[in-house]
């Protein structure tokens, strides 16, 4: 039995859960919009086991052979916004307890947290990407303004982004940003050299891989409407040894489901990014057709 941990109303979750039921393939959904509705017993000895029960609705961890989280921050969820700390403090500990099984299962894990973590900090990431072979941007990440400038100054053309795993919007510095330098004293920025060539996205699933072309002339697609231009999604193929080079980024990082933002150069250099290790895999889905749900779900029932 496949158990799915999230928010309906997430599009891949849902995506997913669609796919399974047109299957007919078992599997579970715990609903966090019960989440003050849900407690959850562990066993120890001899394998991590128990249950959790979603009001009367129990659910053998035991039985799990795979399990898919779209989890969203608990604070968040309307039903719990409005409880009070002490069902705030129930709740955070019932998640930790399933988070702990999540980590410790023998069940298939898309993915572990363990693994996800490494997006957290994405200099540390980027240095377990380079290991496996791709090339990444010259990077600094500071609160000194001259520092900042000094780095600019090198490398001509500079972006900026978020140093966490949050998501940002990656923009490059201009001429209107030298005057607001002084802001990096009250958080620690992440600059990189501006890389010039084509965006790809590739999902890894498993051993599967789905490679997307964007053509935009956007400093970041994901929000191109938003800088006054536009982008394109197309299906692609990568070169095999690229699309190896993928499998063995996503291997290494513990993610059985992946999301690579690559960008080969004019020279046919290969740069990557970053690895979403939770990507919102639909998006690209909708506009190629591409079978990426259909990958996912094979991948949670073994089928892979």
């Amino acid at each position: 039995m496949i158990l799915l941990w999230g928010l309906p109303g997430d599009d891949p979750l849902d995506a997913v859960v669609r796919e399974l039921g047109r299957r007919g393939t078992p599997f579970e959904l715990l609903d966090q919009r019960h989440v003050l509705d849900q407690r959850v017993e562990l066993d120890i000895a001899p394998t991590v086991g128990g249950a959790v029960w979603s009001g009367e609705h129990r659910i053998v961890l035991d039985e799990v052979s795979a399990v898919y989280t779209r989890v969203y921050n608990a604070r968040d969820l309307a039903p719990v916004a409005g409880a009070g700390d002490a069902a705030l403090a129930r709740v955070e500990q019932v998640e930790t307890a399933l988070w702990a099984w999540v980590e410790d299962t023998a069940a298939r894990v898309v993915n572990p947290p363990s693994a996800m973590s490494s997006n957290s900090s994405k200099p540390y990431q980027a240095t377990r990407i380079a290991a496996c072979g791709f090339r990444v941007p010259a990077s600094l990440i500071t609160t000194d303004a001259d520092a900042a400038l000094a780095f600019w100054e090198r490398h001509g053309e500079v972006i900026y982004k978020s140093v966490s795993g949050v998501r940002s919007m990656v923009s490059r510095l201009g001429r209107t940003h030298r005057d607001r330098l002084a802001d990096v004293a009250w958080c620690p920025t992440q600059f990189q050299e501006w890389v010039p060539g084509r965006d790809h996205r590739v999902h890894v699933v498993g051993a599967e891989v789905f490679a997307v072309e964007i053509v935009s002339d956007a400093d970041d697609y994901r929000y191109a409407q938003r800088q006054g231009t536009t982008a394109e999604l197309r299906t692609t193929r990568l070169p095999p040894d690229i699309a190896e080079r993928a499998v063995a980024t996503a291997e290494a990082l513990r993610l059985p489901v992946a999301g690579l933002d690559l960008r080969r150069t004019p020279a046919g250099e290969w740069f990557c990014f970053e690895v979403n290790p939770s990507p919102c895999f639909t998006y690209y889905e909708h506009h190629t057709a591409q079978p990426i749900t259909a990958a996912v779900a094979s991948l949670l029932a073994g089928h892979q």
